[in-house]
């Protein structure tokens, strides 16, 4: 039996980017048995931490790029290993050293658009605005109720400027008095980070905050679940808290207040998906069911796996960037679980997840079979 002594440097590193609770791992596996990437391909988080240990790890493989972040193995770990906490670390000494496998260089194209643009999509800084000019939508001033956070996807993909459209309108609908900032948004930094790349969130950050809080923002409204989870989590690093809330809570706040109601009737099979950043990692999971259903002819069922066992889209951590075999998409296998419902729609509140959604349903040609819908698309419908 060989016997190999811990790389006492590499390991110093490790643990300075953050990867310190690598220490408390047994070796049990559970970590594996939840692991998503065991449902496409064999892959060990549990062999991850452990040449970790020992400062061991390849950071020029693919493994360390694997993680979605989803929170299942954080969840079930009997020993707090903070698994995600872990594999970012590792990312951030290989973007340290600006060493990537070939499925991963796609993202760093992402993250030089961070960088020029303030989003990682390629498109012009002064464009994120354009979507919102044919619907109304005016600019945030202080004193509005509330700051409509669009995020990057919203404001630039073709498929999701319709929920960006969708919830202006429901908003309008409700009399609330909001804004967005245009061309001084920038990506709230949430997906870089998990890149690895904590120079590039920590400018994005401080760039959002400082706007937020020349602007007077008290109340922010955000349609991904990362936003929400980096303004309420992860922004308070810096000294600041906002009031957060993210579009499933305020649609439920809207009808409880009596300022939004339900007029026609969805008559369709409906089946919700969790996404990680709302479930797992904040616990909203009552919220988007409880407004389906109180819309009339509405019939919500439950996929196999749902509310804290939800299956990853694959999109986080991101990968929503990154390259992944066809064979090996969550995203084919939830659709696959939605269908076995008999559900006529699949319903989120995430763009990552529906972005990868609509990718899998055109490659499974499920376009007859099943729509894929933004939990506000299906509100609006029903105003």
């Amino acid at each position: 039996m060989e016997t190999v002594a811990p790389f006492k440097e590499v390991v110093e590193e490790i643990e300075g980017a953050g990867g310190q609770s690598q220490r408390f791992c047994f070796q049990c596996g559970l970590c594996d048995t939840v692991c998503p990437w065991n449902k496409v391909r064999q892959f060990s988080m549990r062999k991850v931490i452990r040449e970790a240990t020992f400062g061991l790890t390849e950071i020029d493989g693919e493994d360390i790029w694997r993680c979605t972040t989803c929170g299942r193995c954080p969840a079930q770990c009997p020993r707090g290993v903070n698994q995600i906490q872990l594999g970012v670390s590792l990312r951030r000494v290989a973007a340290g050293y600006e060493v990537f496998p070939a499925s991963v260089k796609s993202a760093r194209t992402a993250r030089a658009s961070l960088i020029s643009e303030g989003n990682p999509l390629q498109v012009e800084r002064q464009k994120r605005g354009d979507w919102a000019k044919e619907h109304g939508v005016k600019q945030y001033s202080e004193g509005m109720e509330v700051l409509f956070f669009v995020g990057c996807y919203l404001s630039y993909d073709p498929r999701m400027k319709k929920v960006a459209a969708a919830t202006a309108a429901i908003l309008k609908k409700a009399g609330v008095d909001f804004g967005i900032l245009g061309n001084k948004e920038n990506c709230c930094g949430e997906s870089i980070r998990k890149f690895g790349s904590e120079q590039v969130f920590t400018s994005l950050a401080r760039e959002n905050i400082k706007t937020f809080i020349d602007q007077g923002v008290k109340k922010i409204l955000v349609s991904s679940p990362h936003c929400y989870h980096t303004f309420k989590n992860e922004y308070p690093e810096f000294m600041v808290n906002f009031e957060v809330v993210h579009i499933s809570q305020y649609l439920l706040e809207l009808l409880d207040e009596g300022r939004l109601q339900f007029n026609h009737p969805f008559e369709k099979k409906v089946t919700y998906h969790d996404p990680c950043y709302l479930g797992r990692h904040n616990n909203i999971y009552d919220q988007p069911r409880t407004v389906l259903n109180r819309i009339a002819g509405l019939e919500l069922v439950e996929m196999a796996e749902s509310r804290r066992d939800s299956l990853c889209c694959g999109g986080g951590g991101g990968r929503i960037w990154m390259d992944t075999p066809q064979d090996q998409r969550f995203s084919d296998i939830r659709l696959n679980q939605a269908v076995q419902t008999g559900a006529q729609v699949l319903v989120t509140s995430c763009p990552y997840c529906i972005t990868n959604f609509e990718e899998s349903r055109l490659n499974l040609e499920y376009g007859d079979l099943l729509e894929i819908k933004d939990i506000t698309e299906i509100v609006q419908e029903a105003m």
